[in-house]
């Protein structure tokens, strides 16, 4: 009865989703109280709410003030000069420029946003770009291997979902697969030297060796990148450059990124300190702070209500038991020796789900099944949720059709979809083979 219950509860909460019948958030709260009064759980509905709402809260709160700290970064120009530098060393060379590109991407899509990444990116390098003659689909495809491996971050989509739904930190789901992630990095790299050097065949360089002259890609250092600044008026948040500070704000995030690797302290309590010191140097006055909130706010917002409405859904699916009695349902029909496999396929086959499933779908309604399911085979839940977001909106999610960002990517670079998706499809599944290879060896998971 619960199994059946259960199964009804995310083939609703999947169906609703993916045909945009109701908002993700409204489903993650209503279908399974719905389902719980239906299984007579109404007596307990409160109190495994709020179970749900308390185990996932560290995660909403990690990803609030990150979100708001690298924005804030953003703003403040500390990637301005990373910016200049790739474009100067390039030197009108095709292959620098596809490499120098997956640096920037890497770099800028710290913040775990992608649409602001896709914003960044290809607003500074489009115009190069055009001025060699470099074919947009190789400045999509670069960012998006770029943009897909540090999707992995933490506080990004799918990590910080595969957290709320099996109810895990990021030392137990993100730190394991730091060499992969690593690898993943480094094959993104080779990626776009490869590709560079079939777009330097094709092109040949500049004779001149330099930058192109007509400004192409250069912009004054306080100007907004992509319209992540507000503009020239009296409310935009891009002051002229003030070395201390950005001196000030690289030492801090330098130092953020090694506490967090270090685990110094957990990452939530690291990110509000972090952002309350960035914003205390970098807006001191209390009017420029609370622009900066305003500003940042509907991101924040619809961030961390997805992931508060997680806990609702999952808190309820626990509490009910209704996760363990479907985990025992598909034990049942999974061939004993499939089972030990069940992290290995998860991860080879996230990637290509990712056309398919929503973050939120897959994430809130797939992943807690195959992490009960493992368990019954006596894996670790968690080794289901490494495998999880080494592929599924991670290497996937820019060339998905099923988020937002995607279109905001191919719009700017002025290529279709699915030529894009041909282009740079077998490039992003090398990727998650190669972090998979990685990931086993690291032991991460196990075969």
């Amino acid at each position: 009865m619960l199994a059946a219950l259960g199964f009804t509860t995310i083939v609703l909460f999947l169906l609703l989703t993916m045909t945009k019948r109701v908002s993700v958030l409204i489903a993650l709260v209503l279908i399974p109280v719905l389902a719980a009064l239906a299984g007579g759980f109404g007596g307990e509905l409160g109190e495994m709410i709020l179970d749900g709402l308390g185990k996932v809260a560290p995660t909403g709160i990690m990803i609030a003030f990150a979100v708001l700290y690298f924005s804030l970064m953003i703003d403040a120009g500390l990637f301005d000069p990373l910016i200049r530098g790739i474009l100067r060393l390039a030197k009108g060379d095709p292959l620098r420029i596809a490499v120098g590109t997956a640096v920037l991407t890497m770099c800028v899509a710290l913040d775990g946003d992608g649409a602001s990444t896709f914003l960044i990116t290809i607003s500074a390098l489009l115009p190069v770009y055009r001025r060699l003659g470099m074919s947009p689909l190789v400045l999509s495809g670069v960012v998006c291997l770029g943009a897909g491996v540090m999707n992995l971050i933490p506080w990004g989509g799918p990590t910080a979902r595969a957290m709320a739904a099996l109810k895990l930190d990021s030392s137990q789901v993100f730190t394991p697969i730091l060499p992969a992630m690593a690898a993943g990095m480094a094959w993104v790299l080779v990626a776009s030297y490869l590709i560079g050097l079939r777009e330097r065949r094709r092109l040949g360089t500049l004779p001149s060796g330099e930058v192109p002259a007509d400004g192409a890609g250069e912009r004054p250092l306080g100007e907004p990148l992509g319209g992540r600044a507000t503009g020239d008026g009296p409310g935009t948040l891009r002051a002229p450059v003030r070395p201390a500070v950005t001196v000030f704000n690289l030492i801090l995030t330098l130092a953020l990124l090694a506490g967090l690797l270090l685990q110094v302290m957990p990452l939530p309590v690291l990110f509000v300190v972090g952002f309350a010191i960035a914003l205390l140097v970098n807006h001191p006055s209390w009017d420029r702070q609370q622009e900066l909130l305003e500003r940042h706010a509907k991101s924040v917002v619809l961030v961390t209500t997805m992931i508060f409405a997680a806990g609702v859904f999952t808190g309820i699916l626990t509490g009910t038991k209704m996760i363990g009695e479907m985990a025992s349902a598909f034990v049942g029909v999974i061939p004993d020796s499939l089972g030990g496999h069940l992290p290995v396929l998860v991860a080879v086959t996230g990637m290509p789900l990712s056309l398919v499933f929503t973050p939120d779908a897959y994430y809130f309604g797939v992943l807690p099944v195959l992490a009960e399911t493992v368990s019954g085979f006596g894996g670790a839940p968690a080794e289901v949720a490494r495998a999880a977001i080494l592929g599924q909106m991670t290497t996937g999610f820019p060339l998905s059709p099923l988020t937002a960002s995607t279109f905001i990517l191919v719009g700017m670079s002025g290529v279709q979809l699915g030529e894009h998706q041909r282009f740079i499809f077998k490039w992003a599944f090398a990727t998650t083979l190669v972090m998979t290879a990685i990931a086993l060896l690291t032991g991460a998971f196990s075969l």
